[in-house]
């Protein structure tokens, strides 16, 4: 990774399927690395329509996408104990600060964890 990629969480990348302008002139010549979780959250709509599934898919295809490997779940785990996150948010968490990379989220969740590059988004 370089020192231009920042790390989203799933909340900022459907506000950017939504068309939000000021996401996409903050991820602008970024590269985007997202989390296995937030590639299944995306997919996992229920009633999600072929396009709909195209445009995701095309979304998910411009970014790294980062699996589940044994630090990230250790920190994962030491993250939800302390914090109380749910396991999700707390993959995403341990993910961003295993490959120390700043995260965007509009999710207050993460205001709790210490040590995380936390870039809050405002809605």
């Amino acid at each position: 990774m370089n020192g231009n990629s920042i790390f989203l969480d799933t909340n900022i990348l459907l506000y950017l399927l939504n068309g939000d302008d000021t996401i996409s002139i903050l991820l602008k010549d970024r590269t985007i690395v997202i989390s296995f979780i937030s590639e299944m959250e995306l997919l996992s709509f229920k009633n999600l329509s072929a396009k709909e599934e195209k445009i995701i898919q095309e979304l998910i295809s411009t970014c790294t996408v980062v699996s589940i490997e044994e630090d990230i779940k250790i920190k994962a785990i030491e993250i939800k104990r302390t914090y109380n996150l749910k396991l999700p948010d707390a993959i995403v968490a341990a993910t961003s600060q295993i490959f120390n990379l700043p995260i965007l989220t509009a999710d207050k969740d993460y205001k709790k964890v210490k040590d995380l590059n936390l870039v809050f988004y405002e809605v």
